[in-house]
């Protein structure tokens, strides 16, 4: 078990980096070049993938989308979800 903690450590960090990555260039792109932005499929996709604490709390920050009932409830069930699942796995991988 203890093989499989470093590299979902490091995954998790990476894919919250790109979700607070992608947040952060959408809101650019909303403000300078409304063509080119991030479209809302990416960044579901990139939160279900395990950015979605990370992408919730920057949408929090830097206040974008957070008029969107979209984001601001879907977004913190994906994370209630992934916790379940890390739990289930915790608990049965052990």
């Amino acid at each position: 078990m203890k093989e499989i903690i470093m590299p979902l450590i490091i995954y998790f960090a990476v894919i919250s980096l790109a979700a607070v990555f992608l947040t952060c260039s959408d809101k650019l792109a909303a403000k300078h070049r409304p063509k080119n932005r991030v479209p809302e499929a990416i960044l579901f996709f990139t939160a279900a993938a395990g950015g979605a604490l990370a992408m919730y709390i920057s949408m929090l920050i830097i206040r974008h989308k957070t008029q969107h009932k979209r984001f601001m409830i879907g977004l913190p069930l994906i994370i209630l979800l992934q916790v379940v699942l890390l739990a289930y796995l915790a608990l049965y991988m052990l």
